[in-house]
């Protein structure tokens, strides 16, 4: 129990690092097309174990995308956009739920899971979180075009980076 709990307080950790101190500052703009953002962080609540109370989760979701928001300088956007994104995720578990059910007392990884099952789970969470992000920085829908080009081009290399990582950081639990 505390070495999962250790566990996720260090995936917490290692990608709030990642995502302020490397991808924060990256600029991936070619000329006029400014529409590619490294987006990793999610995957920390993405990978948080099957048992955690829905309370908890989202709790720690909108903890979390604060610490983010005062990182940004964006007041509620990342907190709004990983609270929805931690909501989505039991509803996204259930449509992806496999016919003998769930193994207790695991994270969602692909290395429990399966390559195909991870990548299912991950691209519709993380693309819902990136729409919900870029809808929430715009907020006005008005922007629709550049709300999903945003969405879009940002999701693609994001979830690069999470297959990355879960290729790398391989574990059984």
């Amino acid at each position: 129990m505390e070495d999962r709990i250790f566990r996720n307080i260090l995936r917490f950790v290692f990608l709030l690092i990642i995502q302020v101190l490397i991808f924060k500052r990256l600029d991936l703009s070619i000329g006029e097309f400014n529409y590619i953002h490294l987006i990793v962080y999610p995957l920390a609540v993405l990978l948080l174990p099957l048992d955690t109370p829905k309370a908890l989760v989202l709790t720690i979701a909108f903890a979390y995308g604060f610490i983010f928001d005062c990182f940004y300088n964006s007041p509620g956007v990342h907190a709004g956009a990983l609270v929805l994104t931690a909501y989505l995720k039991n509803l996204v578990l259930r449509i992806l739920e496999p016919f003998e059910g769930y193994p207790i007392n695991i994270s969602p990884t692909m290395s429990v899971m399966g390559f195909t099952w991870f990548i299912s789970y991950a691209s519709i969470l993380m693309f819902l979180h990136c729409f919900a992000y870029f809808s929430f920085d715009s907020f006005s829908f008005v922007f629709i075009y550049s709300i999903t080009l945003n969405a879009v081009f940002s999701f693609i290399p994001s979830i690069v980076i999470i297959l990355l990582f879960q290729f790398i950081f391989r574990n059984k639990h």
